[in-house]
């Protein structure tokens, strides 16, 4: 009779199954002894206590290999964060995250992973997304406010790195000033070189010479000495002077500089979030782009309508929060004229995510008083076919009940 062991290998397509206790001695397994995906996981949660984070990997990845679950998942991938393994770790919470996109769990562990990665942006979106699961998680605050911080402290650098190089070349103009200075300290005539009254002797061309020489066009408003007018004290040197106005120039130069660099990073941000739109396949998704896109209306319009109206349920299952329908709603209302069977598609479809009733029963009143607004605006005053002003009819009960 063929071995028990070897049929099990062959069903769970592991090659390192000998080395536990239950296919020691090439014993037959009884249909009791069999593992199975949940025992797997929890002798994986076993190791884990014990810190055997290795053992533990493998117990859940035989656990993943019967049955494919969330939990299994995000388990392996805070073994793997034990273990440093951070791509590994970040992999397998979005393999969970496909499975159970509502896992905050699964969240958490890869906005870790993606910090450890260096992928702060990123990192932030998780944090704050499962922070919107549970609001009141302690833990998830403290998590997402030291996201926060690491990121703000490396944005500082890089916007202060760029202030430095931007303010580089004005640095080397007052070195050339303080040369300048020494210049014409140095061009100034020996005593040998005067006349009896001080002046210099017009009879050595050399000096005059030299001193010229030394002159450049930047040296015009640096000349030394005072000006002196009648009957009044010396004036301000305009070396001086032209220090004081440098030193203003170079701080208020300093500013725009880095106003500049922010300004064009965040320029830079939005036109390539706007040419890299992909259709998401989770609500999770979904809100990370459309925030990526905020400020940015036909970006938000464009990432619509890479989504099917039909798939909307789907997508967002029991996700769809009040702020981001009424989000939708209003980019809708952008394109609803020019593209009106796409955007009743949408309105309609809307209607079919789960809890959409109770979504619109706890509205704000300015929410309520917004979508009044659109509909009386927009949604009714356009011209449609007869079909959709049925349809327009059935939806306006529901967006706007009585």
């Amino acid at each position: 009779m063929k071995s028990a062991t070897v049929d099990q290998k062959d069903i769970l397509g592991c090659s390192d199954f000998t080395n536990y206790s239950y296919f020691s001695n090439s014993r037959s397994l009884s249909s009791e002894d069999t593992p199975n995906a949940t025992s797997e996981k929890e002798l994986g949660n076993d190791y884990f206590k014990q810190k055997k984070y290795a053992h533990a990997i493998e117990c859940y990845s035989r656990s993943i290999a019967l049955s494919p679950s969330a939990v299994a998942y995000a388990n392996r991938a805070m073994a793997y964060l034990k273990t440093r393994r951070y791509e590994e770790a970040e992999n397998d919470c979005t393999e969970a995250l496909n499975l159970d996109d509502r896992y905050v769990k699964a969240y958490s562990r890869r906005a870790t992973a993606r910090k450890e990665l260096g992928k702060l942006h990123a990192s932030i979106e998780d944090a704050e997304f499962a922070l919107r699961l549970e609001p009141n998680n302690q833990e998830l605050k403290k998590q997402y406010a030291e996201i926060k911080e690491i990121f703000a402290k490396i944005a500082m650098k890089k916007i202060s790195g760029a202030g430095k190089s931007s303010t580089q070349d004005s640095g080397n103009k007052r070195d050339s000033v303080s040369e300048i200075k020494i210049d014409v300290q140095d061009a100034q005539p020996q005593r040998s070189q005067m006349d009896s009254n001080g002046k210099i002797s017009k009879k050595d061309p050399s000096v005059m010479k030299e001193v010229q020489s030394r002159r450049t066009p930047e040296d015009l408003n640096v000349r030394l000495g005072s000006q002196e007018t009648h009957g009044s004290t010396p004036a301000k040197s305009q070396l001086d002077v032209s220090k004081d106005n440098h030193k203003e120039f170079m701080k208020h130069q300093s500013k725009e500089s880095i106003l500049e660099v922010a300004s064009r990073a965040a320029s830079r941000a939005k036109a390539a979030a706007a040419q890299n739109i992909a259709t998401p396949k989770s609500a999770y998704e979904f809100e990370v782009a459309w925030r990526r896109l905020s400020e940015d209306r036909a970006s938000q319009c464009l990432l619509l309508k890479t989504i099917l109206p039909e798939s909307l349920p789907q997508l967002f299952k029991n996700a769809l929060s009040a702020p981001m329908l009424i989000e939708i709603i209003k980019c809708v209302a952008e394109f609803f004229r020019e593209e009106t069977n796409l955007a009743v598609n949408i309105l309609d479809n809307l209607t079919r995510i789960g809890r959409f009733d109770m979504i619109i029963m706890c509205l704000s009143s300015k929410d309520k008083a917004d979508l009044q607004r659109i509909w009386d605006e927009v949604v009714s005053s356009c011209a449609v076919t007869m079909e959709h002003a049925e349809t327009l009819e059935r939806l306006h009960s529901k967006y706007c009940p009585r």
